[in-house]
């Protein structure tokens, strides 16, 4: 088990360096189809994924990421409304078929997938988002790695043993602390390597920020499934379960690093 986690981990890490290093449309269309396949693990959580109340949230996933690429994000808010009226049009004239549970995760999911996971390309197509984007997996998956190894030695009082009964506020703290120094360190060799002009400070709060952040998205994910009774979103990702399973963190995450940069750094 270990080192099919291992080697799967270490699959999806070149994966994540080629198509987020590569940028464009390469990036755009591997965050569709994962923000696609997150949706359809989500929906399937409420036996929607196959049927028409699902198809209502991959139509609207592929209207939101045509009106990205084709810059015309101002329509959003229409977006929005047509799609709560096209749930609730699929909801009252086929009920009792759906319930009221299953409309409100299939409009939910729209946002906390494809919206929210859309940010990694957002976060990719900044100023100097060549650089900037890898904060979101330092701040996520890093402070993951920090908060265990720092719970594992010290960890004593359990943050939400309900949830996560192996989850520490120590490691909590730890994993926010790890993360900064993984965001300064960044900085450090981006401008020694790279010629970057990153701000130390900059590049650590926005790091602390994340990781503080992802804790609560990874924590999210484990009460739906702790709702539905289930370990893992799917086994697309052998070792490490399903998009969502391995995603939770990055999905609040980015669109966080997203805005810290652009109030921060003045990207816009």
């Amino acid at each position: 088990m270990f080192k099919t986690r291992l080697l799967s981990g270490i699959v999806l890490v070149i994966v994540l360096i080629a198509t987020v290093g590569y940028g464009g449309n390469v990036l755009f269309a591997v965050l569709g189809i994962i923000s696609l396949i997150g949706l359809s693990e989500l929906y399937k959580v409420v036996d929607v994924h196959n049927k028409l109340l699902g198809m209502t949230g991959y139509l609207a996933t592929v209207v939101y990421y045509g009106m990205l690429f084709a810059g015309k994000m101002e329509a959003m808010t229409m977006l929005t409304i047509l799609f709560l009226i096209l749930v609730m049009a699929v909801y009252v004239f086929s009920f009792p078929k759906f319930r009221s549970e299953q409309v409100m995760t299939v409009f939910f999911g729209f946002f906390y997938v494809a919206v929210m996971l859309s940010y990694v390309y957002q976060t990719r197509e900044l100023a100097d988002g060549m650089i900037v984007v890898w904060l979101i997996f330092l701040s996520s998956w890093g402070c993951d790695t920090c908060a265990y190894c720092v719970g594992m030695l010290i960890g004593k009082h359990k943050m939400a043993p309900r949830l996560s009964p192996k989850k520490s506020v120590e490691g909590g703290i730890g994993g926010i602390l790890g993360a900064a120094l993984l965001g300064a360190l960044f900085a450090l060799a981006m401008n020694q390597w790279a010629g970057a002009e990153a701000s130390v400070l900059h590049y650590a709060l926005i790091c602390a920020v994340g990781g503080m952040i992802s804790q609560v998205g990874d924590l999210a994910a484990s009460a739906i499934k702790r709702n539905h009774d289930i370990k893992d979103y799917g086994k697309l990702i052998p070792g490490h379960g399903g998009i969502l399973d391995r995603f939770d963190s990055v999905i609040f995450t980015a669109p966080v690093i997203y805005y810290l940069s652009v109030f921060l750094a003045g990207n816009l």
